[in-house]
């Protein structure tokens, strides 16, 4: 892993940012493969998408 990687998720988590979301997040920045359909809600999909373009800009939008 890299510095940005775990600077991102420690920022998430100490801002208090819903952990579907970083959970999300951390799968898509390692592009891991999604969760099955069952299990994927909108603040899982939304951390995915930004995990996999790297993008921090997005978690204050999932805050709680």
């Amino acid at each position: 892993m890299n510095k940005e990687y775990y600077d991102a998720i420690d920022k998430m988590e100490k801002s208090g940012v819903q952990k579907d979301y970083i959970v999300g997040w951390a799968g898509g920045y390692l592009h891991n493969p999604a969760r099955e359909e069952q299990r994927v809600n909108e603040a899982y999909e939304a951390g995915y998408n930004d995990g996999m373009e790297k993008n921090v800009g997005n978690f204050a939008n999932w805050k709680g």
